[in-house]
């Protein structure tokens, strides 16, 4: 059994290994992405400008008029203060192609004083430019930037649930492998006392012997987060496709429509019947009638699913939430009914332990402590899959020294 393990986890840690140090690295930077990312663009940011700020559905409406390709599809209610307004826009389709404009930017900052538009981007663009570096790798932990292909822009994403599922079984694989062989003579040493030296790096032992420790004694140390990072990292990246409905079929879950919905094709968004306005009064009213105290923090339109969504917080509840979602409320982008909600820690054991995937994956569940917690370990992720490619590099060149050693002699003993 053994020498199966030793195949799996050899094949497994190869296998995942480019996509652990990618993940890893850029994990442990973007658990402080919006922070790195406010210092890095104060200019995009903060706004400079003093006096009563706009309506906040007139500067919607600027950002729709300045450029007809766009739809807005999330933006707060309303700007921190200091700070310009973010609205994020999806592009339409373009009659001549019958595929969604191209555009060079999703998301607009607007000064909410004056309602100029001081600055645009794409999320995510591949470009270490200060102004695209955060995006760029968020999207790169997750997606790889994978390009859009046959109508989906989510190979990259299932790529990296298919690589995040091979290392949860893979950390099990390392774990049970060092565990200490039986021994049944009567002098081996207790079974715990001969598992302890896997747990210890030794000191001036030599270079291979050093990383092999560094490998083996921090996976153990870590076992548990990084059981923790895998199946989150699984469960996110392929959350509709295997996630929950292996968990629909094993517990009671609440389905909400992003659930239940198939969402179209990436060039074929459903455009909305409901105007903005007539959306945020439908979930005030009903914000009231449940007696939710909190406002609505922000809106958003997701084209491909028809779904219109009103999130309730205070401000700066969003990124205070222990990485937990806001009370929510969904309605038809094309008939305005309401079509679910979310609340968070509420629902069926299912439903919280679903709601539980990203505040585990970022930390933000143990608030301040358990971001350093997670940027530690992005970076004990990446030394780990390093250390095992030097470990399978280095046995394979005794391998292969040994290979030819032995037809060496053998050539030898045949010239005899």
């Amino acid at each position: 059994m053994r020498p199966l393990l030793v195949l799996l986890h050899r094949w497994f840690g190869l296998f995942i290994a480019a996509f652990l140090i990618i993940a890893g690295l850029t994990g442990a930077i973007i658990s402080w992405d919006h922070e790195l990312d406010e210092w890095l663009n104060p200019h995009l940011f903060e706004s400079q400008s003093v006096g009563e700020p706009m309506p906040i559905m007139e500067l919607v409406a600027r950002v729709e008029a300045a450029d007809p390709r766009v739809r807005a599809s999330f933006f707060p209610l309303q700007a921190e203060p200091g700070h310009n307004l973010e609205i994020w826009v999806d592009a339409k389709v373009n009659p001549d192609t019958g595929r969604r404009y191209e555009l060079d930017y999703d998301h607009a900052f607007v000064d909410p004083v004056t309602g100029e538009i001081v600055g645009k981007r794409l999320w995510g663009q591949i470009s270490l430019h200060p102004e695209h570096l955060m995006s760029f790798l968020y999207k790169l932990h997750f997606s790889l930037h994978l390009p859009e292909w046959n109508g989906t822009n989510r190979w990259g994403i299932w790529l990296m649930g298919i690589a995040a599922l091979v290392w949860l079984f893979d950390t099990v694989i390392a774990m049970v492998l060092t565990l200490p062989r039986k021994r049944r003579t009567a002098s081996s040493k207790p079974w715990l006392q001969r598992w302890k030296p896997a747990w210890k790096v030794r000191r001036g032992a030599g270079a291979y012997k050093l990383n092999f420790d560094l490998h083996r004694a921090v996976g153990l140390w870590v076992f548990g987060l990084l059981l923790m990072l895998a199946f989150t990292s699984f469960s996110l990246n392929l959350y509709r496709e295997v996630f929950y409905p292996i968990m629909s079929t094993v517990s009671e879950t609440t389905p909400g429509p992003f659930e239940t919905r198939t969402p179209t094709a990436l060039h074929e968004p459903v455009e909305p019947q409901l105007g903005w306005p007539e959306l945020l009064a439908k979930a005030r009213s009903e914000a009231e009638a449940r007696g939710w105290a909190e406002p609505i923090g922000d809106g958003f339109y997701s084209d491909n699913f028809a779904v219109y969504g009103a999130r309730f917080y205070y401000p700066g509840e969003d990124h205070d939430s222990g990485g937990m979602k806001v009370k929510s409320l969904y309605y038809d982008g094309v008939s305005g009914e309401l079509i679910g909600d979310e609340v968070p820690w509420s629902g069926t054991a299912a439903d919280v332990f679903n709601q539980l995937q990203f505040p585990l994956h970022s930390g933000r569940i143990a608030g301040l402590p358990g971001r350093i917690i997670i940027s530690l370990m992005g970076i004990a992720v990446a030394m780990l899959s390093f250390t095992g490619i030097v470990i399978w590099w280095k046995k394979r060149k005794a391998r292969v020294a040994t290979k030819l050693k032995r037809f060496h002699n053998h050539l030898l003993s045949s010239s005899h």
